[in-house]
């Protein structure tokens, strides 16, 4: 628990590891809860999210310009109302909680998969997406540059069904394409 008044970073014991920091609190609260029609599963995050303390927060990243122009929120919300997306039932979270950075930058034991499948366990959404394949293979246990489509992910036991999409990073621009988003949005919304 915070106390009141005193940030997540001010109460952290953080360490640089490169570019990369490590912290022995949650880098960001996850946004789960029951009755979520979705959870979206990032790898970590970012610098810039980090020093906010806002989800996808880097001007840059456009995962806030997505979920409004693919119908999942009413407008484009600002990386400080993250909270808000459960009042459309969707929910946050990252692989690693208590590390930030860019993605090769961060190490493999800062991924924990098995607490990321306890905390889908307890909230129970109807689907989960990964923002990029990077985070999806971390989750199959695949390796870096397996192949992997966008879209319906395989089949796990007694898991929600898995969607991938591509990554809204400004530094993945190049594999950017809205529409697997708008097919991800179809199956949310279809329940």
């Amino acid at each position: 628990m915070l106390r009141a008044g005193v940030s997540r970073r001010q109460t952290a014991c953080i360490q640089s590891t490169g570019r990369v920091m490590t912290s022995t609190t949650p880098i960001l609260p996850d946004l789960l809860q029951p009755g979520l029609r979705a959870v979206i599963c990032g790898t970590a995050a970012g610098r810039t999210s980090a020093q906010l303390e806002a989800y996808y927060a880097r001007s840059n990243n456009c995962f806030w310009e997505a979920l409004y122009k693919v119908g999942l929120t009413p407008r484009k919300l600002k990386p400080q109302e993250y909270r808000e997306l459960t009042r459309f039932r969707l929910g946050l979270t990252d692989l690693a909680k208590a590390a930030s950075g860019v993605d090769s930058d961060l190490h493999d034991e800062a991924f924990d998969v098995a607490a990321f499948i306890e905390s889908i366990d307890h909230c129970n959404p109807a689907l989960v997406a990964f923002n990029g394949k990077k985070a999806a293979r971390i989750f199959y246990g695949m390796p870096a540059r397996a192949p992997l489509n966008y879209g319906q992910g395989a089949t796990v036991p007694n898991f929600p069904r898995v969607f991938v999409l591509p990554s809204t990073s400004g530094s993945a621009r190049a594999h950017w394409d809205l529409e697997w988003w708008r097919e991800f949005a179809r199956l949310v919304v279809a329940g």
